[in-house]
């Protein structure tokens, strides 16, 4: 019998899943923060740029994918090597998000996309069922702890 396979145990972490139908409301976008907050902290992942992600993706769910009597829906995915996923679902899949032009270096809002490209490595836009959009955004291990 050979001593090469003795002594390797393989250990899979699980994905850890988060999901939660919140009002398109700012109500809904405040406790789609604080949730963010309690739930990597339960994962023992506690994360401000997670926290500030989230709140700016909720926030715009509630102020520009809006549609009476929907909500938008937070997941959060972190998987074993502690790459963690936020996604946005909203009801207006023909509002696209954009980041600000240069030019409106002055205006009152509209930069919080901006602040969603600094905190995370990488984030962008998919379609979802029922002519829905998912804002999403991917933070690295590097980047999750902070």
């Amino acid at each position: 019998m050979s001593d090469v396979n003795q002594g390797t145990t393989q250990t899979f972490a699980p994905v850890r899943h988060f999901t939660v139908l919140l009002s398109a409301t700012r109500r809904g976008a405040r406790l789609a923060r604080l949730l963010t907050e309690h739930q990597l902290a339960d994962w023992d992942t506690p994360s401000e740029a997670a926290e500030q992600v989230v709140a700016e993706l909720a926030s715009n769910a509630a102020l520009h994918g809006h549609v009476p009597g929907r909500d938008f829906r937070l997941t959060l995915r972190l998987d074993p090597v502690g790459v963690l996923r936020i996604e946005v679902t909203d009801a207006r899949g023909d509002r696209l998000p954009r980041e600000p032009d240069p030019a409106e270096e002055f205006a009152e809002s509209g930069r919080g996309l901006l602040l969603v490209a600094a905190y995370a490595d990488r984030w962008g836009v998919a379609e979802a069922p029922a002519g829905c959009k998912t804002v999403w955004a991917e933070l690295t291990p590097g980047r999750v702890g902070r």
